[in-house]
């Protein structure tokens, strides 16, 4: 008899391997790189294993996903352990306030170790940058701390269901667009505007990154864009979201 934690185990890897499908990252027919054998390769070390990831994904079977590959889909598809391995967290590493955002928000919180401002990152069609006067406050959320977190407001949909619109995503800046890591999710401030996205860098022959990839989790609805980069870049990895649940 399978022990409950992996068919849960299990659960947990069909939402996920599901997921991917949507962003493109798995297209189940393809044969450059992203089909059902090359999945199996990356996952269970034999792309002939296409079979066995069916059986998986089938809920009636009785073969189930183990932590050894699970751990393996982890490290291949940047998928977060502690959702993956124990059902904590989110799939692709941001956490979740498991309180609406007002009791985070509400009477313009003074202290804190958070910088919230009200200037929007867009979720969806680029829009400039409100020249309009912008309110900051501070605040915290147990259990998340260290310096230079931001908070932003999110406007859009082409972000869900990972992030929804009139969530609060908290952000901390990293330094160079060298460090951007892939399927993680950055706010991406240039020229005047501001993202929420996946981004993949893009180099020019020398080894440059001149340009960045900005993917939408709703790529149904909202379409890859290139933006290029330049000194006034700046980019935030997306740790936290506050949502109303």
């Amino acid at each position: 008899m399978i022990r409950e934690d992996r068919l849960e185990l299990n659960d947990r890897f069909i939402a996920v391997f599901k997921m991917l499908e949507d962003r493109g990252e798995i297209v189940k027919n393809d044969r450059n790189g992203k089909g059902m054998g090359d999945f199996a390769e990356r996952i269970l070390g034999n792309r002939a294993y296409g079979h066995i990831i069916r059986a998986f994904l089938n809920p009636t079977d009785k073969r189930v996903i183990d932590y050894r590959h699970a751990r393996k889909l982890c490290q291949e598809y940047g998928v977060n352990e502690s959702y993956m391995l124990d059902g904590i967290g989110e799939p692709f590493g941001i956490d979740i306030s498991k309180q609406p955002r007002e009791i985070y928000m509400q009477g313009g919180i003074a202290t804190g170790n958070i910088l919230f401002t009200t200037t929007e990152a867009f979720a969806g069609a680029s829009i400039e940058l409100s020249a309009g006067k912008e309110d900051n406050s501070f605040f915290s959320i147990p259990g998340l701390s260290g310096n230079g977190l931001v908070a932003f407001p999110i406007n859009g949909n082409s972000m869900e269901p990972v992030i929804m619109d009139e969530d609060i995503v908290v952000c901390r800046e990293i330094n160079s667009v060298y460090e951007i890591k892939e399927n993680k999710i950055y706010a991406v401030k240039n020229n005047g505007q501001l993202w929420v996205k996946y981004v993949q860098r893009i180099g020019d022959a020398r080894g440059r990154v001149t340009h960045l990839k900005l993917i939408s989790a709703n790529h149904l609805e909202h379409d890859p864009f290139v933006e290029e980069v330049n000194e006034y870049t700046r980019l935030y990895q997306v740790i936290h979201r506050i949502s109303d649940l």
